[in-house]
């Protein structure tokens, strides 16, 4: 579908909202925990939560990426968390950008960032495009966008519905705001807004007002997957039906710890990796890219920080998959697709 701006998008009622506004996972079983059960899970922790191995494991790489892509190449850079450089069709993007200390409405308190961001930002290429998936403050960062928006003049934001508000009034220019399964086209991309189970809130107050989602991003027949934040949710063959095939797919391995309280919201990496195998059966023959995410960066729950990429190995292993489609990057490593399928690691250790 395409829109010609997002006051078209933010006009129409979603499919997937409830009467009051309040936007759903429509799916059974998938509504987040509430108040009662976050305050059990803060109790708990105390006595479940691991110890966190030194932040100088976490191998880092000399980023190497060009100042636009060629238009038959996929440049991917790992900034850290969900934030990547993507550059596709000579257009750069970022995703869900956070430079920050913290992940969190104040500057003295909420999660740490425990490794530094893969990119310095002023050394940032002309950047094109800013995608984001929902409002939390660990893919929403204020400060972040104030930096874009200064620095990067003509870059224009596209964020699912409700979020464009909040864009607008720190002065970015929104693209558009999507609602699932809408696109737009941009740059001379075809950018698709997806399903993903998650919720969204900056405030107790305004809990599920805006939408969340993951992104498709095609350049002619390059396309690429970014999950967003999301649990394990039934819509992966349905998208790459739809959008795919996919040369890569973008998807998040950490913060699941406890699973009885975060299942409804964060993959863990089995649920991650059975999600990859839903869109390679669905993306006709394509190789595809597993690129790990939301992962050894910010601690936001109970496992160890370096755990996500040793069991998405584990769980790669059983389900007998070629360990060459598996990218766990370093922080600030760039890796490339050609057109032939091919991929190169340009700088730095890799997974």
């Amino acid at each position: 579908m395409q829109l010609p701006d997002d006051r078209t998008a933010h006009s129409q009622m979603s499919t997937h909202q409830n009467t009051h506004g309040k936007f759903l996972n429509p799916w059974p079983h998938t509504s987040p925990h509430g108040l009662r059960d976050v305050l059990k899970w803060v109790r708990d922790r105390r006595r479940t939560r691991r110890p966190d191995p030194p932040a100088s494991i976490f191998s880092r790489a000399t980023p190497a990426f060009p100042a636009r892509a060629t238009t038959d190449e996929i440049v991917v850079t790992w900034i850290g968390h969900s934030s990547f450089l993507l550059q596709i069709g000579s257009v750069n993007i970022l995703l869900d950008p956070i430079w920050s200390k913290r992940a969190s409405p104040v500057s003295f308190a909420g999660p740490k960032r425990t490794t530094a961001p893969g990119i310095s930002f002023d050394s940032l290429p002309p950047i094109d495009l800013v995608l984001l998936s929902h409002d939390h403050y660990d893919h929403l960062d204020v400060t972040t966008i104030r930096r874009i928006i200064a620095r990067h003049q003509h870059a224009q934001f596209i964020a699912p519905l409700g979020v464009g508000a909040w864009l607008r009034a720190r002065g970015a220019t929104v693209e558009a705001e999507l609602d699932w399964w809408q696109s737009v086209r941009s740059h001379d991309l075809d950018i698709t807004c997806t399903p993903a189970q998650h919720f969204s809130g900056r405030r107790p107050n305004n809990r599920d007002s805006t939408l969340w989602c993951g992104w498709t991003i095609r350049a002619g027949d390059r396309v690429v997957f970014f999950a967003g934040d999301t649990g394990r949710h039934p819509e992966f063959g349905e998208i790459t039906r739809r959008l795919g095939p996919f040369d890569a797919a973008f998807l998040p391995i950490g913060a699941y710890d406890p699973r009885w309280f975060m299942q409804p919201v964060h993959m863990a990496p089995d649920e991650a990796v059975s999600a990859y195998v839903d869109i390679v059966a669905e993306n006709s023959g394509r190789v595809c890219r597993f690129i790990a995410m939301h992962w050894g960066t910010f601690k936001l729950t109970d496992e160890p920080m370096d755990e996500p990429p040793a069991l998405t190995r584990v769980e790669w292993e059983k389900a007998r998959l070629d360990p060459e489609m598996l990218w766990v990057m370093a922080h600030g490593e760039t890796r490339s697709l050609h057109s032939d399928s091919s991929s190169s690691p340009q700088a730095g250790i890799h997974g």
